[in-house]
């Protein structure tokens, strides 16, 4: 079973930042596509950002771009979720995911077959 772990939620003050992280097994950075996911209460998960494992392409949710920037750290074997300029509307539990179907990546859950136990993010107004 491939485990991803994610870390660094927290509680921060609007307009501050966050990097949170996500801890894959060795070699999955190589062959696997990382999504990053948020779901808010009352509200449907939802695709943030995402780096495909074949070129280092890029995806980011319209809300998020200029904001938040995904990257990877082989040597470590984690990828991370920088975001600042946090809002309030930003506060959600936060999910890596990992998917090996696609040549590259996307937004759409579904597409992915292993998760994280998620990372809570509160944005204080």
């Amino acid at each position: 079973q491939l485990q991803l772990v994610e870390s660094g939620g927290g509680l921060v003050q609007s307009g501050g930042s966050l990097r949170l992280a996500c801890a894959v097994p060795k070699f999955m950075l190589d062959y696997y596509n990382i999504g990053w996911f948020r779901q808010a209460p009352g509200k449907e998960r939802e695709g943030v950002s995402c780096i495909s494992s074949t070129d280092g392409s890029t995806y980011y949710a319209d809300s998020v771009k200029g904001r938040f920037t995904i990257s990877r750290d082989y040597a470590k074997n984690t990828a991370y979720l920088q975001m600042n300029s946090l809002k309030p509307e930003d506060t959600a539990v936060y999910y890596c995911a990992a998917d090996n179907t696609n040549i590259y990546c996307s937004g759409h859950s579904n597409e992915y077959g292993y998760w994280g136990q998620g990372t809570q993010v509160t944005v204080s107004s």
